[in-house]
């Protein structure tokens, strides 16, 4: 990234967080801001293995964490994460429909993994940017609800409200300085900050506190008065599964096919796993998973040959997938902490599965904030465009 980026994400730190909740202590309350903190589904599994408890009750001790700070909202971005697989699961379908029409409709890239998408832009460029899902990440359609549906509930303007993430890996702070996820009318980015789950941990360090110590306090809702119930997650072992979604739908609304179970195929390594369905005799879907750098490169490898296979690849940067961000499972000496992983993709697996189709919220919020599922404010709302950027800076300035 650039130097300028660096001191950005830099700027993503408790520090900040502690600045905007000193500023709600002070008289002046034109300067108070409503503090929104917003967890990923990925946290809350190191939290769970960390101290020892149940992921509901993780969920519960570490928004009474974040309230005695001084913070007034607590989320889960699960619901950001059902709009975003249920978005890429149209695309998929009509990509595949486009295909013999279509260059670059297929291959489909999954588009959640800033680390991924950041590599994408800026080295392979053309070569697959075009292949990459519009669908925004979880992150930043939960930048949306809570700067824009939430806003407007409370009858807040955008500004007023200062939006943090908790996420298990740093990319993500990257992420939220995009360019697309800023409104100038309100000079309002959809996420003010993000901080890893290590660094909220470091927080309740220097605070001398436990989670165990902490009062249970129910996750809060966009709904008003409604709160959160027990968590659930969505397919896939250690990410959002975008491939197991995506997968079933596709087989179901292209080939009239109900697929109960997904059987991955290890190719290469554990991190490189391909899905297949067979209608006929025949292959008609081939999907893959590509986690971490090293199976990143052996297929855009394939692609720049002429000899990809997949339909749909779920791409995700870190090896291990998103439970394995740099943000959580690290030991103090920066290795990773492999005992508290396998912890972590336990208390996940166990977690139960919700289908994005079945959450009555999400149709509600379609129907009433987004006009429509087949609307222009969908897509300004829930999509965006990845394209290769053009390096302004000099390469000193690049560090990849």
């Amino acid at each position: 990234m650039t130097s300028e980026e660096g001191a950005r994400v830099f700027q993503q730190n408790q520090k900040e967080l502690f600045r905007i909740l000193n500023l709600n202590k002070k008289c002046d309350t034109s300067k108070h801001k409503v503090l929104a903190v917003s967890i990923c589904p990925q946290s809350l599994p190191y939290f769970a293995a960390k101290f020892n408890l149940s992921v509901n009750d993780a969920a519960r001790r570490l928004c009474g964490f974040l309230k005695s700070l001084g913070v007034h909202y607590v989320f889960d971005t699960t619901i950001a994460a059902d709009f975003s697989i249920l978005e890429s699961q149209r695309e998929f379908v009509q990509r595949y429909q486009r295909r013999n029409q279509e260059e670059h409709a297929l291959p489909m890239f999954a588009s959640a993994c800033p680390g991924w998408i950041r590599y994408a832009e800026r080295v392979l460029t053309n070569l697959v940017t075009s292949h990459i899902c519009t669908a925004k990440s979880p992150q930043q359609i939960m930048g949306s609800l809570v700067k824009g549906y939430f806003a407007r509930q409370q009858n807040l303007s955008p500004d007023k409200i200062f939006h943090v993430i908790v996420a298990p890996c740093y990319d993500k702070k990257l992420e939220a300085l995009r360019e697309d996820f800023y409104t100038a009318l309100y000079n309002s980015q959809e996420v003010d900050c993000v901080l890893t789950s290590g660094e909220i941990v470091q927080i309740m360090e220097q605070k001398n506190v436990s989670m165990k110590d902490m009062t249970e306090v129910a996750v809060d809702s966009l709904f008003g008065e409604i709160k959160e119930g027990d968590v659930v997650r969505h397919d896939g072992k250690r990410s959002d599964g975008y491939l197991e979604h995506i997968f079933k739908h596709a087989a179901k609304e292209l080939f009239g096919m109900d697929v109960k179970e997904i059987t991955y195929k290890a190719l290469k390594n554990k991190d490189f796993q391909e899905v297949t369905l067979e209608k006929d005799g025949e292959t008609v879907l081939r999907f893959a998973a590509a986690y971490g750098f090293r199976n990143i490169q052996n297929l855009v490898l394939k692609l720049k040959k002429g000899k990809f296979l997949y339909h749909f690849v779920e791409v995700l940067a870190c090896p291990g997938g998103c439970l394995n961000g740099k943000g959580q499972a690290q030991t103090e000496d920066g290795k990773p902490d492999k005992a508290l992983l396998n912890q972590m993709e336990e208390v996940y697996a166990a977690i139960p599965v919700r289908l994005p189709e079945t959450n009555i919220y999400v149709q509600k919020m379609y129907q009433d904030w987004l006009e429509g599922m087949d609307s222009s404010k969908v897509q300004e709302t829930l999509h965006t465009k990845y394209s290769a950027v053009n390096q302004t800076a000099s390469s000193l300035d690049i560090k990849w």
